[in-house]
């Protein structure tokens, strides 16, 4: 996670992996929640174009998918905040009840503040972190923003976020790990007490957002 290069890695990634996993057609699917994708540290709302396309082939309306970017470099829980506002936004825009949030690294550790501490478990129905550092990295000790002392291990803002219940709430709770995961370590510091926890194939960190097999099974959490 050290800042060096990373920005380049990333890009690189995912270029790589958009021209590897080839665009998943599907038949329409019937009405479903609105999605808020919440992308990780130092991403981008276009990390998610590939997802975003998938899930439009899949039937759901531009409308309805909603992606944002945000300051990286805040605490989490001030992260939060933007979430809670990017949420508020796409339920009043959609005359949704309830919005699905899907997030990526660090995205699961704000989105997871939302649900937890600012009333968001009212208004998700299904949430899920794909290679979330939800009990810390250790790789989190290279890098000095405030949102990284929130990812290390034993962090303030991890112990309370899950101490007493991890999963609080009706909300449906899925995450996704990779054992080959290179950002999170220990790899299984995604897995939640309470979630549906899935162990993926041997998928790096930014790949996991373009496999095929991943959006495959989280359009099906959602759905």
């Amino acid at each position: 996670m050290r800042r060096i290069g990373i920005t380049a890695i990333t890009f690189a990634a995912i270029a790589a992996a958009t021209l590897t996993f080839a665009p998943h057609r599907a038949a329409a699917a019937p009405d479903r929640n609105p999605i808020l994708f919440v992308h990780g540290w130092q991403g981008a709302g276009w990390n998610w174009d590939l997802m975003v396309s998938r899930f439009g082939d899949a039937g759901y309306s531009a409308a309805h998918l909603r992606t944002f970017s945000y300051d990286t470099t805040q605490s989490n829980k001030v992260i939060a905040q933007e979430v809670k506002a990017e949420a508020d936004a796409l339920r009043a825009a959609t005359g949704a009840t309830k919005i699905d949030i899907i997030s990526h690294s660090m995205g699961g550790v704000n989105s997871r503040w939302y649900l937890k501490f600012l009333d968001g478990a009212r208004y998700v129905d299904d949430w899920v972190s794909i290679g979330g550092p939800n009990h810390g990295t250790e790789i989190a000790y290279g890098c000095w923003d405030y949102s990284c002392e929130d990812m290390r291990p034993g962090s303030s803002l991890l112990t309370q976020l899950n101490s007493g219940d991890e999963t609080p709430g009706s909300v449906r709770y899925g995450t996704w790990w990779s054992p080959c995961d290179e950002i999170i370590n220990p790899d299984e510091s995604v897995i939640l007490n309470g979630a549906a926890n899935t162990r993926t194939g041997c998928i790096g960190h930014i790949s996991l957002l373009a496999a095929i097999t991943v959006f495959t099974q989280v359009r099906d959490f959602v759905a």
